[in-house]
């Protein structure tokens, strides 16, 4: 069985699937750890990001693998490495190179053979499993996911740094040419800014029992 969760940004997306899929005992997966990754990865080499061609080539040959709640670059555990400001900024552009793209949605796939799942990012009920049993995409207004997002205590920004930030990033993953943040025919849609996650995981929850 397959869960799909989409959505902008600081939604909820990842505290939802990590936890339903702890509670079913499926399989996690994040999408958008593996852009991540590989983006540090081109930081690492020195790759510019901004370079399709490198990083195309890089993707290809890139040793990367998801264990659990795990993300891991060759034998180096990077999970920890992959929320800092520059990693934001960075790879939400890396993600709009099409054929990076079909890079990761290939390891996605692969990982998901056979195995009951719950997977979010911004194209897994669109591109990525458009036929999965259940679908959902999470959404919550520009200040609530900013909020969140500074709460977290992760990031260096202002709060108001924060929300420009993620209305740069929708922005972009609106309009990407392939993989673009939209809400799919069929999916169930909420509106998670005055939910508590328990509220949310509740809803879920719901549709699935």
């Amino acid at each position: 069985m397959v869960i799909a969760i989409d959505g902008p940004a600081g939604s909820g997306k990842s505290t939802i699937a990590k936890k339903l899929a702890e509670n079913l005992d499926f399989t996690y997966i994040n999408s958008g750890r593996l852009y991540r990754a590989i983006t540090l990865g081109c930081l690492r080499a020195n790759i510019d990001t901004k370079n399709s061609e490198k990083v195309i080539e890089f993707a290809k040959n890139i040793d990367i693998s998801y264990e659990k709640d795990t993300v891991w670059l060759g034998d180096e555990e990077v999970s920890a490495l992959l929320h800092t400001d520059e990693i934001d900024r960075l790879s939400s552009p890396l993600s709009a190179i099409v054929p990076v793209r079909y890079i990761v949605n290939d390891i996605i796939r692969s990982l998901a053979k056979d195995k009951n799942i719950v997977v979010e990012g911004r194209d897994m009920t669109t591109v990525v499993f458009p036929d999965a049993e259940y679908r959902f995409y999470l959404d919550a207004s520009a200040d609530s996911r900013a909020k969140r997002r500074f709460d977290q205590g992760v990031s260096s920004l202002t709060l108001e740094e924060i929300k420009t930030a993620i209305l740069e990033r929708d922005e972009i993953d609106k309009n990407k040419i392939e993989g673009s943040l939209k809400i799919a025919d069929g999916v169930k849609y909420f509106d998670t800014s005055d939910l508590t996650i328990f509220e949310v995981y509740d809803k879920l929850k719901e549709k699935i029992y």
